[in-house]
């Protein structure tokens, strides 16, 4: 197994703890926790630090009604359960909680041509952030783009280069608004990531820019 170099920032695993992340940068979280030791060492200290928290909180009066009022809002508008950052199973491309989502094995995954030899299968989540699988051919480059936003991007298998480092198996990218690159796969064994974004990449080229209202990145 690879070492794992590039890991989650405290912010991301504080928020996925406490549960305020959209469900696609949730989905990244868990699934990089499920490969990394590491980072499933320090969300587990996260989230005793929650539980101390809550237990600190104290009590507070409750009006009547209250309690069933709070269990009829549960009840109508339950939201989906964060997805389970159990560990990895390295046979397998697509660990859980991902399997979940992509629901079928690497070799059967529609993948959707958008330019340049780079393919994707957008993942259904809810909210503005979106989440895709990326397939991307060794030696090929992924246009040049900077962010309007947060983008994650975790290695499944291969592995690509930017103007910052090398990522490999299991390593995951922070890119925010501060950070233009071109990720380029590595040649051998295409690439294939997990990438979400919570606001429209900013592509250099005209070409890309033009195809970006088609494929939704």
């Amino acid at each position: 197994m690879n070492e794992i170099k590039h890991h989650l920032t405290d912010a991301l695993l504080m928020g996925y703890s406490a549960g305020n992340l959209p469900e696609a940068f949730s989905l990244v979280v868990a699934t990089h926790i499920s490969m990394c030791d590491e980072c499933r060492s320090r969300m587990a200290s996260f989230d005793a630090v929650g539980g101390e928290l809550l237990m600190d909180a104290g009590t507070s009066e409750m009006r009547e009604g209250s309690l069933d009022a709070v269990m009829a809002i549960i009840a109508g508008a339950a939201p989906d359960p964060l997805p389970s950052p159990t560990r990895r199973n390295f046979n397998r491309t697509f660990p859980e909680p991902l399997q979940s989502y992509v629901n079928c094995d690497i070799g059967d995954v529609k993948w959707r041509k958008i330019g340049g030899g780079v393919s994707q299968l957008v993942l259904s989540t809810s909210g503005k952030a979106t989440v895709r699988l990326l397939h991307i051919p060794g030696g090929v480059a992924v246009p040049d783009h900077g962010h309007r936003g947060t983008e994650l991007t975790l290695v499944l298998q291969g592995a690509f280069s930017d103007e910052t480092d090398r990522f490999n198996v299991g390593d995951i990218e922070v890119a925010n608004e501060d950070l233009d690159h071109q990720p380029v796969a590595e040649l051998g064994v295409d690439c294939i990531c997990l990438a979400a974004t919570d606001a429209p990449l900013k592509f250099s080229g005209f070409v890309p820019r033009i195809a970006q209202k088609f494929v939704g990145i």
